[in-house]
């Protein structure tokens, strides 16, 4: 929103499954989508770090972090 909130979306296990097929490590959810994580099947979840937030805030902290840049690569 304009006020930096995340508001839910849907698809989350689609989403969440292409991330992993993609070779992503770290997936953002809105936690308003909480409820949705139980349509991930488990070995997706043990394979990805799933981050669910609040803010604009948050996502840009957790974007930033230095083991965030490691994994993407020195391109960074």
């Amino acid at each position: 929103t304009l006020r930096g909130n995340i508001l839910p979306v849907g698809g989350i296990k689609e989403k969440v499954l292409a991330a992993k097929r993609a070779g992503i490590k770290t997936v953002l959810l809105p936690k308003r989508n909480l409820k949705d994580m139980d349509d991930i099947p488990h070995e997706a979840k043990a394979k990805l770090r799933i981050v669910l937030i609040d803010s604009i805030d948050e996502a840009i902290r957790e974007a930033l972090q230095p083991q965030a840049r490691e994994a993407v690569g020195a391109g960074v």
